[in-house]
């Protein structure tokens, strides 16, 4: 029997992977689509009048086997692919828009939903208020009233959407895993650390090669681009990484950017906004364009000439050796010898400090100290892939909250970057099954996990959106978790990332994998001093793909631009290092093309503003004060969308966000 209609019969009923086929998958949709269009009907159908209970609650709770579906085959599809996958996302892509639209179309269901939000009663709390509010503004937001001939396109754009944001992201994964860079001379990967060349050397093993080979994943891009000594083999990589999905083949990505581009405005436009970014951010935090431009105004304003001697200070540094005529390629290898230069401290020798199992008990403990809860490794919960390990998380009062599996590796199948998922949300007394997924360095035949700097601060990162989704405590499942507004969903992410430099929190499991010497306060010291180390160019840099963002979503008329040149206007503004004919990151850049960050970039900034302010409460009070994380848990982390984010956070604050504590933070500000 199809695993999807019966109970699993594994811990806490987890999926079992184990027995899971794509024909599974497929079946499960189909059936999915079925039952939860029978459950649409008998809510149409209740002869008695509409009501919050037999209407907006009602649906609420339909799809649960559609859900369970598609969510097995879209994370997949993003953490464990193949061709097969890809080609059953492809084929259920339409026919899930098509099931979508039907809801949304429903001229009878939306009479009883709008029936409901006319008249809806006193006695409703915040949260079923918040309920019927999403409900009611998610059928006009996605056509409940135009005409039928609207209705009728708009089922065709949403429908070619769906299918081109899939193609997108299949064709920028055949990009990346086509690339290889394969050395055979030792003396060309001068610079390169032992465990750079240790990966490369095993890479070019499991290719069936003796030599070293690079790749554009980025434990392997990465280091190579900030060690490597050959400029030309930097060049190289360099091109190769920035000109993903522009080649001549099928795996190119113009056309589909500006297709995408223009859906999303067509849709926008359709709905009766000028814009797709003024539909986008009527339901943001930041709520108008104008709101994003005056943020990243004023951090152009505040941190644009401070970038620009940062990378003049890059610049020189690169001619101290002889290179006249900087490139890009040079940012990140300069970059490193100014950072060793002016801290003494090469970011390498803290790899045998960050050993993965060692970094899992700190980020694990410090969520202990923090909310008092645990985490328990269970082999015996079904996983994806062997390289997935399932934990079981219990509460401070020993009940159980979630499920947290954490996928660590890189391999081919697997996007690059990171991200947090569910594969079930909370809801009521149904506890979450969460997942957070990275692409961190691989252990050799000699070696663990060594993690680095930027990597420990991913897995706080991930790690912090997986709290929101494990301490989800709300009736509804469309409201808990990070079903939140997308520019409040990075603060709890963000905030973790606070602790990756601090003392208190280093000293709990930063022990060299071999001696077991805690790291030296010495290179804690140097890590705190680093913070500012070029931070105005990493905000510019996150800016420019803010700007870039806004420029494709603010567009009002067809979009038929060269992309690459689109792009260079767009973030010219910002523009710090030379400009590369062949580069182009419009085509990979899946958070606003493929992911949901369409019109929403600016929305790490926005919430860095916020994590920073939200932060200096700890350092004022302590940073592991348990009363101000129960505060956190109870006003931000467990109320998911619950109210709106902006009085969540002064429940939590006390105050309104100022920037104050992000200049101060990025050495700005005394």
């Amino acid at each position: 029997m199809n695993p999807f209609y019966t109970q699993y019969g594994t811990p806490h009923e987890t999926l079992p992977f184990n027995r899971i086929t794509l024909k599974d998958i497929e079946e499960a949709i189909l059936e999915g689509m079925r039952q939860e269009n029978e459950a649409i009907k008998a809510i149409i159908e209740n002869p008695a009048p509409p009501t919050f209970e037999n209407t907006i609650e009602a649906m609420d709770t339909t799809g649960h086997l559609l859900a369970s579906a598609t969510t097995v085959m879209f994370n997949l599809s993003s953490a464990e692919t193949n061709d097969e996958l890809d080609q059953l996302t492809q084929r259920m892509a339409p026919l899930l828009s098509e099931h979508t639209n039907n809801i949304n179309f429903n001229v009878e269901l939306f009479s009883r939903v709008k029936a409901v939000y006319n008249n809806a009663p006193d006695s409703l709390t915040a949260e079923q208020r918040m309920l019927l509010e999403k409900t009611y503004e998610g059928f006009e937001r996605s056509g409940a009233n135009l005409n039928e001939a609207d209705k009728a396109k708009l089922r065709i754009l949403t429908s070619e959407l769906s299918q081109l944001t899939i193609t997108f992201s299949q064709n920028h994964l055949k990009a990346t895993n086509a690339y290889e860079l394969f050395v055979n001379e030792e003396e060309l990967l001068g610079g390169l650390p032992e465990s750079q060349l240790t990966q490369a050397t095993e890479a070019a093993k499991e290719k069936g090669k003796d030599g070293w080979l690079f790749t554009l994943k980025f434990p392997s891009y990465g280091p190579f681009m900030k060690y490597a000594d050959n400029r030309e083999l930097r060049r190289q990589l360099y091109l190769a990484y920035n000109s993903q999905c522009t080649q001549p083949d099928d795996n190119n990505n113009f056309e589909v950017v500006r297709q995408i581009v223009n859906l999303r405005r067509e849709v926008a436009q359709l709905l009766g906004y000028p814009t797709y970014a003024a539909y986008a951010l009527k339901r943001r935090m930041a709520e108008t364009t104008e709101n994003v431009y005056d943020l990243l105004n004023k951090l152009i304003d505040a941190y644009l000439e401070p970038a620009k001697q940062e990378v003049g200070i890059v610049e020189e540094r690169a001619k101290a050796d002889g290179i006249e005529d900087f490139q890009p390629w040079d940012f990140s290898y300069y970059s490193h010898k100014l950072y060793v230069e002016q801290y003494e401290l090469d970011p390498e020798v803290l790899r045998p400090y960050f050993e993965l199992s060692a970094v899992k008990r700190g980020v694990f403990g410090l969520a202990s100290r923090l909310y008092g809860i645990s985490f328990k490794k269970n082999n015996d919960i079904p996983v994806y892939h062997p390289d997935v390990d399932a934990y079981e998380v219990f509460d401070k009062d020993g009940s159980f909250l979630a499920v947290l599996y954490a996928d660590f590796f890189p391999r081919s199948g697997k996007q690059s970057g990171a991200w947090m998922t569910s594969y079930k949300e909370q809801c009521a007394e149904t506890r979450p099954h969460i997942s957070i997924v990275m692409n961190f360095s691989k252990p050799t035949a000699d070696k663990p996990a060594l993690l680095t700097l930027g990597e420990v601060e991913t897995f706080l990162h991930e790690f912090g959106h997986s709290l929101h989704g494990i301490f989800a405590n709300t009736r509804y499942q469309s409201l808990s978790g990070t079903n939140v507004y997308w520019d409040f969903v990075e603060l709890p992410s963000q905030f973790m990332e606070n602790y990756s430099t601090e003392k208190e929190f280093l000293q709990t499991f930063a022990q060299h994998y071999v001696t077991g010497e805690t790291i030296p306060d010495d290179y804690i010291e140097r890590l705190q001093k680093s913070r500012t180390f070029q931070a105005a160019y990493a905000c510019m840099r996150q800016v420019s793909f803010g700007l870039l963002d806004m420029a494709y979503y603010t567009t009002q008329d067809f979009f038929d631009a060269d992309v690459r040149i689109f792009e260079h206007k767009a973030w010219e503004r910002v523009q710090l290092l030379p400009i590369i004919p062949e580069a182009c990151m419009s085509v990979q850049f899946g958070h606003i093309m493929s992911g949901g960050y369409a019109a929403g970039y600016y929305s790490y900034k926005w919430a860095e503003v916020l994590d920073a302010d939200a932060f200096s409460l700890f350092k004022e009070r302590g940073i592991f004060d348990t009363t101000i994380a129960q505060s956190f848990r109870d006003n931000v982390l467990s109320k998911g969308g619950t109210e709106p984010p902006m009085l969540l956070y002064l429940r939590f604050r006390g105050r309104k966000p100022t920037i104050d504590a992000l200049m101060r933070r990025d050495g700005f500000l005394k």
